[in-house]
């Protein structure tokens, strides 16, 4: 446990830190651009390139390519077998990606067609605009993928940290974009526009700077990158025929998020930005949590299985599962009691009403019941691909979306674009329960006694604080919407007394001790 909790420290603080830039950005975004219009059309424009990106960079190319990286690493003296297996992989990856961009850039105006919502398809120049804008984005997917390529290395090699850093350059990028716009523009619809197109470049621009960063690291690694003639070697084709399959079963989350594009397309006018609003603060604990957990279980498990280490395997699952529903049910029950509060707290302001704030949070509410899910997802699926099996996460997933797809038909036209938010929770549930009893039968893992009910005792310990802070927000009155100071306080004052109510308890409760929290907490900072 004490290894991956300092993994797990090391990756969640970078993330941490690029989602606190993250929320910067969405806090200046939402005072300059508001809902609607062309806050619509970036947030499509936005959201292709960037679910292409995390449905490849923390999915796909991570479950095929580190077992095979560390498989070669693990053999003695095979270090140079590792170096040409990855140098192999860059020379095919490239032209793929050349190829795969173009021509996602030529239909581009067909696939927007597709996703964008009624208004934003009657309204010619925005929907011109959004075309644009996808298009100056879209080289960004390119250079994240070959970025990924070397964050696999570093992350085989566990450096953690370039890797987990290198996020921060994009919402750097970006806060110099929306800043740019608003010192340049006067509020008006050409000024949005034009703050639209300068976010659109600094995402490619800063695709080109987190791939520099990466090469920096990895050169300093020992491993140098060489571009070779294009070769579909045998150990090519093997990552291949994983990587196909891993890109539904790793990237299901992404996916689901394709299927909520093509449905909001259905509901009125602003829910891509409500939706996207919300799904920043669900990301907060999924990126900080999730990826992390997934980034550092990986490699570990794939060195486990290829030493034949079968306890050590099932001993870092059990750990990661723990340390999983530690962070996230808190994380979950929080938001879901407080999502509007904060919501009010960070966006509403400018062209972002006070109306717009709590639609938001409605959405948070239905997007972080499935939390734990999408997290323990992360957790189990990497059991799999750490043996090669990319198959078993698929049929999983492709029931789950399934179900999400049903759940959609039957939630929107009741809930809105909170039933879409809550189909997509319980999807994701379904497909923990999946991957768990099919991990159970086939004796990979299954849940202890012990473990289960420290589960239950987390379960018991975030009820506590979720009671608490139901009657604790009332008595904010209208801080939450008020002068900075006043909300900062606020909302300082909400975690605080989130974190003390639950640690409190979880300590009572025998959940976890003090040096846990605390060393957590060091690697963290």
């Amino acid at each position: 446990m004490t290894s991956l909790v300092k993994s797990v420290g090391t990756i969640g603080g970078l993330t941490m830190v690029s989602r606190i830039f993250g929320f910067a950005r969405d806090m200046l975004l939402s005072r300059i651009l508001g809902a609607g219009g062309v806050a619509d059309a970036w947030q499509l424009a936005f959201q292709l390139p960037n679910i292409f990106r995390r449905l490849f960079a923390e999915g796909a190319f991570a479950a095929a390519f580190v077992p095979l990286f560390n498989e070669r690493m693990a053999a003695d003296g095979k270090q140079n077998e590792a170096r040409a297996f990855a140098d192999a992989v860059l020379a095919v990856l490239i032209p793929i990606l050349i190829v795969f961009s173009a021509l996602l850039l030529i239909v581009m105006p067909w696939i927007m067609g597709m996703f964008a919502s009624d208004a934003l398809r009657a309204d010619g120049p925005k929907f011109d605009l959004a075309v644009a804008m996808a298009r100056i984005a879209f080289p960004y997917l390119a250079l994240m993928s070959v970025a990924t390529l070397f964050a696999a290395i570093l992350n085989s090699l566990s450096r953690f940290a370039a890797a987990a850093a290198a996020p921060i350059l994009l919402n750097i990028c970006l806060i110099a974009a929306l800043l740019l716009g608003l010192f340049t523009g006067d509020g008006g619809e050409e000024a949005k526009a034009a703050t639209g197109l300068y976010l659109a470049i600094s995402v490619s621009l800063s695709g080109l700077f987190q791939l520099a960063w990466l090469y920096y690291w990895i050169r300093r690694s020992g491993f140098r990158p060489t571009l070779r003639r294009p070769r579909l070697t045998a150990q090519v084709r093997e990552m291949g025929r994983l990587i196909l399959p891993a890109v539904f079963g790793a990237g299901v989350y992404q996916i689901s998020r394709f299927v909520d594009l093509f449905f909001i397309a259905m509901l009125p006018d602003k829910s891509i930005t409500y939706l996207a609003m919300a799904d920043r603060l669900n990301q907060l604990p999924l990126g900080i949590i999730g990826i992390a957990l997934g980034t550092a279980i990986l490699p570990a498990l794939s060195r486990f299985v290829a030493q034949g280490d079968r306890d050590g395997a099932f001993r870092l699952q059990s750990n990661a599962v723990e340390l999983a529903m530690l962070l996230t049910v808190p994380a979950a029950v929080a938001l879901f009691v407080a999502g509007r509060a904060i919501t009010s707290a960070f966006y509403v302001g400018g062209q972002y009403s006070v109306a717009d704030g709590l639609a938001t949070g409605a959405v948070v509410g239905g997007l972080v019941v499935g939390l734990p899910a999408y997290v323990l997802v992360k957790v189990l699926v990497p059991n799999f691909f750490a043996r090669k099996d990319t198959r078993t996460p698929v049929w999983t997933a492709a029931v789950s979306l399934l179900i999400n797809i049903v759940l959609n038909l039957l939630l929107i036209p009741q809930l809105g674009l909170v039933g879409l938010a809550l189909a997509g929770s319980i999807a994701a549930w379904c497909n923990v329960v999946m991957l768990y009893a099919i991990l159970h039968r086939k004796d990979l893992f299954r849940l202890t006694g012990r473990v289960a009910g420290r589960i239950a005792r987390i379960i018991l310990a975030a009820a506590a604080m979720a009671a608490a802070l139901h009657y604790a927000i009332p008595l904010a009155g209208d801080a939450f919407i008020g002068g900075v100071f006043e909300r900062i306080v606020a909302l300082i004052a909400l975690v605080a007394a989130g974190a003390i109510i639950f640690f409190g308890c979880a300590v009572l409760l025998g959940v976890v001790n003090r040096g846990t929290i605390g060393q957590l907490g060091r690697r963290t900072l």
